[in-house]
């Protein structure tokens, strides 16, 4: 029987992948070369047959069993842009063969619509919602995975040109990974930088050192503390420890280089979500743990008892799988596998979704969403507002509307989730909040803001009489940029665009736009990693 399994993952910086496809009597190594400049493809096989020694040929990509091509392309890692060149430069990854139904185009458009199908955003849609979203993408199977790629990316890492990163920033400091590293630039108020005692500021991205070898897989950074996560699930904390969301529950004092939390050692995440003075942590098994001050109950136990150390929400629990969460300052968000947003902790400003502002002690879902018939994929917890990015491309705001961050024209308050109809024609990847401000990013690699402009955060140049933008308007600033991740603290905005460049504007007074030469960029600013 053969059988076969990717040796190594194309990614724009490298020429080829591999394959192994192995018999009782032949081995094979499969390199579909893709040329740097045109990025056309070509096969080179690599044969050994026993004891008849070896032999290195070139061969067309014809040459391949038609099923086995559409494994490889099922394979799903492949990105999108390398299904588009297959397409494009072969008349075999072109043609229908007879394996799957006419409505698909070609080989890698039937791929497409495979792994769009292992999605557990698209599969959770109605056959409604499925085919609206596929409307939405011009009835492009391409598109539509690129899509939902985008989306599962935005709270995770993204994959650039220069590796898988991560951007995030806090309050007054920015943190950074760059293959499986973690790096910080800004203050140090506490420790949350994670360099020690006797680091105050840094004005570069600075690399993070831990107390074992690990691969740093995910990072949240919020006002004076900071969570990350491991590629082995995890969790190392660091900075303000005094209301103990940095779940150690052995000291009260700032904590100044990460540490791991004990509490997890043995229970893989995957998320992690800072907030204010409390944090919390998703599981690989879709389990919600929260830990720190629970004033408002936003730690989401049913009472508003403070805990030294992360306890599971046995109420998220028996509902289903959580896929992401969001910390606002003293409200909490949880997105569930079915679409459902769930929120608890303080109602102020009507951020919990439920048209009123009487505070949640437990997980309680946001019944517009579910009246609708609407999927929530993702979430961003400002610090007076949110944003909701729905499965099918559209974008909705609630909370205060102070400076127009809500995006509807006015700087009216929305008591529960309101569309965001001027957005409508675009087709959202990500969506964040912070302070009385608001970026949506489009599949495109566009970046659309409103809000208040202070300190320049909102990457606008012309502010003229105003000092706010009461509609979504595109970031001319970043237009010659594809734009894959977008955060943004409490004066200023950072940027990771698909080539692995990073960006900031806004607030630089305490180096968190990676600077000592200047209290603030107007423009988008090349941020840069110490060197080695």
């Amino acid at each position: 029987m053969i059988y076969f399994d990717l040796d190594y993952k194309i990614s724009p910086p490298s020429p080829s992948f591999s394959y192994s496809i192995s018999s009782n009597f032949l081995t094979s190594d499969i390199f579909l070369i893709k040329c740097v400049d045109c990025f056309h493809f070509r096969l080179k096989d690599c044969f050994c047959e026993g004891k008849m020694g070896d032999r290195l040929r070139s061969t067309s990509m014809e040459d391949l069993p038609v099923h086995l091509i559409l494994e490889i392309l099922m394979s799903g890692r492949l990105a999108v842009i390398d299904l588009i060149s297959l397409e494009l430069t072969s008349r075999t990854f072109r043609g229908t063969h007879g394996l799957f139904p006419k409505k698909f185009k070609s080989l890698v458009d039937y791929a497409a619509f495979q792994l769009c199908g292992l999605s557990s955003i698209y599969a959770s849609l109605h056959c409604n919602a499925q085919e609206e979203l596929l409307k939405r993408c011009n009835g492009n199977w391409k598109r539509l995975l690129r899509f939902l790629m985008a989306v599962e990316q935005s709270s995770d890492m993204v994959e650039t040109s220069a590796g898988n990163m991560q951007i995030r920033s806090g309050r007054y400091h920015t943190l950074l990974i760059n293959d499986s590293a973690a790096y910080s630039c800004g203050s140090s108020l506490c420790g949350v930088l994670g360099h020690g005692p006797e680091t105050t500021q840094c004005v570069e991205f600075t690399r993070i050192n831990f107390p074992v070898p690990v691969q740093v897989a995910r990072v949240s950074a919020s006002h004076n503390h900071a969570a990350f996560v491991t590629g082995s699930g995890q969790v190392f904390t660091c900075g303000d420890n005094s209301s103990y969301c940095c779940g150690h529950s052995d000291t009260g004092r700032p904590i100044f280089r990460p540490r791991m939390v004990e509490a997890l050692k043995n229970i893989p995440v995957k998320q992690v979500a800072a907030g204010l003075s409390f944090t919390m942590f998703l599981t690989r098994k879709g389990h919600v743990f929260t830990c720190g001050t629970n004033g408002h109950g936003q730690l989401g136990l049913g009472d508003t008892s403070d805990r030294p150390t992360p306890t599971c929400i046995e109420l998220l629990a028996s509902v289903g799988s959580v896929v992401q969460i969001a910390a606002g300052p003293s409200y909490a968000l949880a997105v569930s596998d079915d679409g459902t947003l769930y929120s608890f902790g303080s109602g102020t400003n009507f951020c919990l979704g439920h048209g009123e502002q009487q505070n949640e002690l437990q997980p309680r879902a946001i019944q517009s969403f579910k009246r609708k018939g609407i999927n929530v994929a993702r979430v961003s917890a400002g610090d007076e507002h949110v944003v909701a990015l729905d499965s099918t491309g559209y974008v909705y705001t609630w909370g205060k509307g102070y400076c127009g961050a809500l995006g509807h024209g006015d700087e009216i308050d929305k008591t529960t989730p309101s569309h965001l109809t001027s957005l409508k024609s675009q087709l959202a990847v990500q969506v964040c909040a912070s302070k009385r401000k608001t970026f949506v990013l489009v599949d495109d690699g566009s970046v659309y803001g409103f809000g208040w402009m202070g300190f320049g955060s909102l990457g606008f140049l012309d502010r003229g009489s105003s000092d706010k933008v009461l509609k979504p308007r595109i970031l001319e600033s970043l237009r010659s940029h594809h734009i894959s991740q977008i955060s943004t603290g409490l004066y200023h905005t950072v940027v990771v665009t698909n080539c692995g460049r990073v960006f900031g504007f806004g607030d630089n007074e305490r180096a968190q736009l990676g600077h000592d030469t200047v209290r603030g960029c107007l423009e988008p600013t090349e941020m840069f990693m110490e060197k080695a």
